[in-house]
């Protein structure tokens, strides 16, 4: 088995016996060495947010100094859920190597499918609702941060 894979899957199993969050576990590789890693830790920061691969990936910048982990690659313990797949694209991380599939993970309780479909279009408004506001005030900071000659794109 592939070392980084199994430090994923360490991690994930290492939750079962501290219940900070789910079994998950990744780990954000640069040049060969590990520069972040993380099992979940949702129950343990009470934050919704704090899935293995998007700590892992708050560890590697943090690390790097840099929000940018191109030339990076994750190796994580579960296919990762639509807010990790979206962090891992954010980080400019190209390659993303996974234990368990959707379907695994769909299995023992962690269903991810509703906000596939939600993404798809396919809005419930039960999942959540978007409804526009103060667009004419909120515009203001766009303008003028476009009109900026020295931003940062990210």
């Amino acid at each position: 088995m592939n070392t980084y894979m199994e430090t994923a899957i360490k991690l994930s199993q290492k939750n079962l016996k501290t219940h900070d969050g789910g079994p998950f576990g990744a780990v954000v590789v640069k040049n060969g060495k590990i520069i972040g890693s993380s099992a979940n830790c949702v129950l343990k920061n009470n934050d919704p947010t704090a899935h293995a691969e998007i700590m892992a990936i708050r560890a590697a910048c943090a690390k790097i100094k840099s929000y940018d982990l191109s030339g990076c690659e994750l190796y994580t313990s579960c296919y990762p859920c639509p807010m990790c797949l979206s962090a891992i694209i954010w980080a400019n991380i190209k390659t993303v190597y996974y234990g368990n599939t959707k379907k695994d993970a769909a299995n023992i309780g962690f269903r991810d499918d509703f906000i596939y479909e939600y993404i798809k279009g396919k809005q419930n408004t039960k999942t959540l609702k978007l409804k526009p506001l103060a667009r004419k005030e909120a515009i203001k900071a766009f303008e003028a941060f476009n009109n900026q000659k020295n931003k940062t794109m990210y």
